[in-house]
């Protein structure tokens, strides 16, 4: 009679080794913690996420607002709370910007144009002035105009502005301004306004200009420019309904991002009745410029 057996307590662990030669050895990526049980966290909440820290308590925002001054002395937080405003608060910025500074070349004598505008105040009210005008050489200038505006933002990208227009060139003329100016989709920049003169005529401008970058410091620039009158203005030489309308495309090339000078075309028409005036004072009512300038701003 043979002797009793005796269980072998690796026998299992060595029979699964010569049935599975070659199974990996799990990890904890691969093991199923689903089916383990943890009594000790069964009745937790849920946790808001593995990135998420610990929310602070209730009463973390119930202290004094400057309690940090008992801690680090009033002296201190003040310079850290004035570096906080600058950087992250609604202060005082001025910017300038040359959208057009250029020369054009054309038919008869070449000329000249400048676009220039900017703004001095905060994030969200500001002194914004412009200033427009062109002529060509050997003449006196064409137009003069300068704008003084109160922006004041009315929704993300977009300022609603009020002032006055003066121009200088010409016979003098002061307008009440009211526009709106910012970005629609597409990252278009538009510049609407409507004017009501001294004298009681009504005209209105929309300028749209959208900026492609060809590489990072290469920028395409299709730029659009519609003015309408609601009267005929003749000493200004102005017909009702479309006054002009410009279509142009610039290339400019960025030296430093404040500094681009560009090349470019535009083409301008005069139709309807301020076709009538041009063509009456010796002036073409279509015209081809090309353009080479420079574009800036600090």
């Amino acid at each position: 009679m043979s002797a009793p057996q005796t269980a072998d307590p690796h026998a299992g662990h060595v029979m699964l080794a010569k049935e599975q030669p070659s199974a990996e050895p799990e990890t904890m990526e691969g093991m199923d913690h689903s089916s383990m049980e943890h009594d000790a966290d069964a009745n937790a909440p849920a946790s808001p996420g593995p990135e998420m820290e610990t929310p602070p308590p209730l009463e973390a925002g119930s202290g004094p607002p400057r309690a940090a001054d008992a801690i680090w002395g009033a002296d201190a937080m003040r310079a850290s709370r004035l570096d906080l405003q600058q950087t992250h608060g609604d202060y005082n910025l001025l910017w300038f910007q040359a959208d057009r500074a250029e020369l054009q070349m054309r038919d008869g004598a070449d000329g000249y144009l400048w676009d220039l505008q900017g703004y001095y105040g905060g994030t969200t009210s500001r002194f914004w002035f412009k200033s427009e005008g062109e002529g060509s050489f050997g003449e006196p200038i064409e137009d003069i105009e300068l704008q003084a505006l109160y922006s004041r933002a009315i929704a993300p990208f977009f300022d609603l502005q009020g002032g006055v227009r003066q121009d200088l060139a010409g016979p003098d003329t002061t307008y009440a301004v009211v526009g709106i100016q910012g970005l629609v989709p597409y990252m278009f920049e538009v510049d609407g306004a409507l004017f009501l003169s001294h004298r009681g005529d009504i005209t209105a401008r929309l300028e749209a200009e959208l900026d492609q970058r060809i590489t990072q410091r290469l920028i395409v620039q299709p730029r659009a420019e519609l003015n309408l009158s609601a009267q005929d203005i003749p000493q200004l030489g102005i017909g009702a309904g479309i006054d002009s309308f410009e279509v142009g495309v610039r290339l400019r090339y960025e030296i430093i991002r404040e500094i681009a000078p560009y090349i470019g075309i535009e083409q301008n028409w005069r139709v309807g009745g301020s076709a009538d005036f041009a063509l009456a004072a010796g002036e073409d009512a279509s015209v081809t410029n090309y353009v080479v300038g420079i574009r800036f701003w600090f």
